[in-house]
């Protein structure tokens, strides 16, 4: 049996200093439950500036909204960089397996980005978000191909899908055929049908899903946060369900929190006796799906001339 949590918290928005402290606290009270494998939300690290236009509309930006943007930019990380070895640290000490949302910065562009750092206190990998949703794509970039991992870990073969790449049948089917046992799903949905999309993912997959959801409130955003969306901003229902569907934990609304549970990687070999998506019940002569891989840096340059 293999311990697994998610954390239901929020950022302290635009604050990594802050958010780092946050992130060690909750690291600590998931390794006095014996958790081996902790998925963090969406974003968690830079935060998710809910509501937030940044003085944007068709054809025209404002300086506020530059200024905003300019701070976003600041509040994100460098990876690798001084806070993703922070939590490798963090990790290895506590001898924990952590998913973690980051706003990654990269030159004068921001990620949304899924840290997989190991408990023997190394990044394992990264997932950029290969499609922001909607009004995401005037502050976050595109992910490519060459982010896609799915790590070996002690609690498992271990990959994740950002928010709303959930719906992407195509990038589900990928992580299938990589062997995915745990489905890592950091998001800021809290809509109540989340959790029936993660249901699905359970089934179609026939592997074990972890969602955290942010739970964020207008406290943890600066006093001079141009937005009022309500309070909570993000209302969370994380939850974890297994390879049949079934709820384990969760949905969590409406408070911060850990939910952890047992789960044996027996089930999936159970599950996948009478499904398996990319393998006996895959119909390869009918469909294929091409994957690219490589990345797309927009400069190459050729030391050969």
């Amino acid at each position: 049996m293999t311990r697994v949590a998610v954390v239901q918290a929020g950022s302290v928005a635009f604050d990594p200093a802050a958010t780092l402290e946050r992130l060690e606290a909750l690291l600590d009270e998931a390794a006095a439950d014996d958790v081996a494998l902790a998925v963090f939300p969406e974003a968690f690290i830079g935060g998710y500036p809910k509501g937030h236009a940044f003085g944007t509309v068709v054809g025209s930006r404002s300086e506020e909204g530059r200024d905003w943007f300019a701070r976003y930019h600041a509040g994100a990380i460098d990876v690798p960089g001084p806070e993703t070895d922070h939590i490798a640290g963090l990790c290895a000490e506590r001898g924990i397996e952590a998913v973690v949302g980051a706003i990654e910065r990269d030159g004068g562009t921001l990620y949304c980005t899924a840290l997989l750092v190991g408990s023997d206190g190394t990044l394992r990998g990264k997932h950029r978000k290969l499609m922001p949703t909607a009004a995401e794509r005037v502050i976050w970039g595109f992910g490519d191909g060459s982010t896609m991992p799915v790590v070996d870990t002690p609690a498992g073969r271990l990959g994740a899908a950002i928010c709303w790449e959930n719906y992407m049948p195509l990038y589900r089917t990928t992580l299938y055929a990589k062997g995915i046992e745990l489905w890592a799903a950091p998001t800021v949905d809290d809509r109540e049908r989340w959790a029936v999309s993660m249901r699905h993912i359970a089934v179609e997959g026939r592997c074990f899903v972890l969602s955290a959801c942010q739970y964020t409130t207008r406290s943890d955003y600066p006093a001079d946060y141009p937005v009022d969306v309500g309070d909570p901003l993000i209302a969370g229902g994380s939850c974890i369900v297994a390879p049949n569907g079934e709820l384990l934990a969760g949905p969590l609304r409406e408070a911060t929190g850990i939910l952890a549970v047992d789960i044996d990687l027996a089930e999936i070999a159970r599950a996948r006796f009478d499904f398996d998506a990319t393998g006996h019940y895959a119909r390869p002569d009918v469909f294929s799906l091409h994957v690219d891989e490589s990345p797309h840096d927009p400069v190459v340059f050729d030391p050969q001339g």
